[in-house]
């Protein structure tokens, strides 16, 4: 991959949360620039998505743990846990909203 398709991905798939957060029924809000988006909870706690250009990489800091996710064919896949991004994102935010988050790929 290259980077300037490493760009287009990363950041389309933080475009695609972009886009979903105002439809969420959970109180979420969210800030973005630089090729870091924050997810902001109700309580102010925050999932940040951070591009990590130099290794072709996505970055997901929870306020649980953190983990790091990287193209495999055509998902993003943690490359600690073997979690797919949008299923892991769907977790991850729905236990840190405390109700049913899901986001869709826009794949």
């Amino acid at each position: 991959m290259t980077d300037h398709e490493y760009h287009q991905l990363a950041e389309a798939l933080m475009f695609t949360i972009e886009e979903q957060v105002d439809d969420c029924e959970a109180d979420l809000d969210y800030e973005s620039g630089e090729g870091i988006l924050e997810i902001i909870f109700a309580d102010r706690s925050k999932i940040v998505i951070n591009k990590q250009a130099p290794l072709h990489q996505v970055w997901v800091a929870t306020k649980f743990n953190g983990h790091h996710f990287e193209l495999r064919g055509d998902q993003w896949i943690d490359n600690r846990s073997g979690a797919e991004f949008w299923q892991f994102m769907n977790e991850a935010t729905t236990r840190q909203a405390g109700q049913t988050v899901e986001w869709q790929s826009a794949l």
